[in-house]
């Protein structure tokens, strides 16, 4: 009888050990792993960003995620390849009557300029925000669907602070998708416009 008894705690207890060994594997080490292959810059993710298949549904989320791509530009450290794709990521929100205007080989050479006086001037853009939801303008002009966009940017030029405002305007295209037609530097505080 207690050769049985012990066979039965001894297999018990190699289960124990195998489901205790199983869930340390999965839950610490293998999601360590994972972390690791995971983890993105804040460039990557904006990269990655599928546009086609996620693209924003609101004004307003369109000027938030053209923000994260500025902030990028001034901020965050990349290569020469992620500067071209986080402009063809900016490009993708842009309509079509600002890209005829804004040629891709004139928009990066202009924003490489801008960036590069960026870094001279040692600016940074400490914060970004867009108007709230109840504050964007909608009109319909020439027949299209328009929306008024403010947002603005806290700026550190060598411990001196600034802020500037910029409007966006925005107008629908035939796939529903909001694109940015203009941008512009309004004065005072945005959040009043």
């Amino acid at each position: 009888m207690k050769k049985k008894n012990t066979g039965r705690w001894i297999i018990a207890a190699v289960a124990v050990v195998l489901i205790v060994g199983a869930y340390y594997y999965f839950a610490v080490y293998r999601n360590a792993q994972k972390g690791d292959e995971t983890t993105l810059t804040e460039v990557q993710k904006v990269i990655t960003k599928d546009l086609e298949e996620n693209y924003p549904a609101t004004p307003r989320e369109v000027v938030k995620y053209y923000n994260r791509i500025i902030n990028c530009f001034y901020n965050e450290e990349y290569t020469e390849d992620e500067l071209y794709d986080l402009g063809d990521q900016a490009r993708m929100l842009f309509d079509e009557e600002l890209l005829a205007n804004n040629p891709r080989d004139s928009y990066f050479a202009a924003l490489k300029a801008d960036i590069a006086s960026y870094e001279e001037a040692s600016r940074v853009i400490m914060s970004s925000d867009v108007c709230d939801s109840n504050d964007v303008h909608y009109q319909t002009v020439d027949g299209a669907e328009c929306a008024y966009v403010s947002a603005s940017y806290f700026i550190d030029e060598n411990k001196t602070y600034s802020r500037t405002n910029q409007m966006y305007v925005l107008r629908k295209d035939e796939d529903g998708n909001w694109k940015i037609l203009v941008f512009y530097q309004i004065e005072g505080d945005s959040s009043n416009e």
